[in-house]
């Protein structure tokens, strides 16, 4: 199949079309890149800053129009799939449509349906938007909900959700966002990683656990970095013979895939119940991670037996203990280790879900 895949979120469409393309299909990604992370793309549509950045993206976007019609598969990686204003995506994405023979919209991110869900129906414990029954009141979060409710976002998505052929989800959290309103639609498919050559599941050190954390400067209380990154100081504050921290900020991704090894944790992503593309990579290197691993993570992928993921509540006493836990029995580490290599084999191996959205776009 001639497969186009638009946009990018940590690595997903560049990955599976490794996938795909291993498969012997014939794919183009066009991104840019996920912003700083600079993900490998086949077509950049980068933007430049300002006015002028957009009006320059415009027109490249329309030299580039024979190249996006004829495939007959086209995914987006989330309604706001080029760097325009959603009024300008219409257009785009009529054109996608009218020209190729399936259009499949991706539920991996910030969009409507996730901000409207979590704030008023709340089907989650805690998420980027409530705990519980309480609102999150954080800058960035509220933000969200200014930037995607009641604007021309919002019926961005709800007319791309409502036309396109299908709906591929790829956390839990965002199958129980879409799976209500598009239930014969919508289809969970694990996050595609693909497997390193080697791996490590020995301790990093023998006298200190290496715990690594990636920030975004941007995002830190969202994602709830902040918290994480002091449960960790305070761990080393309280531990210096027995742990080391690897922080690292905004980096771009091949800078950041090499930090990460050599580490025994990573801490990522405080309100997820799932791990995403990042704490998957590592855990395919033989990292732990401390994060999200709530039962619903293991009951959508029908896994019974394996458990290589260290759950935190989002809270810093959760994180706190949960982390000076692992410092203080590192024999624990070898089996978590060795666990999250064979989780990630089982369930997110590139080609194993690549086969998997081929067969979702088949179904329809």
């Amino acid at each position: 199949m001639k497969i186009l895949l638009v946009g990018e979120y940590s690595n997903v469409h560049a990955t599976l079309a490794l996938g795909l393309k291993e498969l012997g299909h014939q794919v183009t990604v066009i991104s840019n890149g996920d912003f700083f992370k600079d993900y490998p793309r086949d077509i950049d549509v980068t933007r430049r800053p300002g006015k002028l950045g957009g009006i320059r993206l415009i027109a490249r976007l329309y030299t580039l129009l024979p190249k996006l019609r004829g495939y007959d598969i086209v995914q987006l990686i989330n309604p706001m799939f080029f760097e325009l204003k959603a009024e300008r995506l219409f257009w785009f994405y009529r054109y996608l449509r009218k020209h190729n023979k399936r259009v499949f919209l991706g539920a991996f991110g910030m969009d409507w349906y996730w901000v409207h869900t979590c704030t008023f129906d709340k089907p989650l414990r805690y998420s980027d938007f409530n705990i519980g029954n309480t609102l999150r009141t954080d800058a960035e979060a509220v933000n969200y909900q200014r930037d995607w409710l009641g604007t021309a976002k919002e019926r961005l998505n709800k007319l791309i959700a409502e036309d396109c052929d299908g709906i591929i989800a790829g956390l839990y959290e965002y199958w129980a966002c879409y799976h209500p309103v598009f239930a014969d639609k919508t289809r969970f498919i694990p996050f595609p990683i693909k497997m390193p050559e080697s791996y490590h599941t020995d301790r990093a050190q023998p006298s200190k656990v290496v715990i690594f954390i990636g920030i975004n400067r941007q995002r830190s209380a969202y994602k709830g970095t902040d918290i994480m990154l002091r449960a960790a100081q305070d761990v080393l504050l309280k531990h210096p013979d027995k742990m080391q921290l690897v922080k690292v900020e905004s980096a771009p991704f091949a800078q950041y895939q090499k930090l990460m090894e050599g580490s025994d944790a990573i801490l990522d992503q405080l309100y997820a119940y799932t791990p995403s593309m990042n704490p998957l990579l590592a855990m395919s290197k033989g990292i732990i991670c401390i994060g999200g691993g709530e039962p619903e993570n293991y009951e959508i992928i029908n896994e019974t037996e394996l458990r290589p993921i260290i759950n935190v509540e989002p809270t810093y006493d959760s994180v706190y203990h949960e982390l000076e836990q692992l410092v203080c029995h590192p024999e624990r580490i070898p089996d978590l280790k060795r666990q999250s290599v064979e989780y990630v084999r089982k369930h997110h191996d590139y080609l194993k879900v690549a086969r998997q959205y081929l067969d979702a776009w088949h179904k329809k």
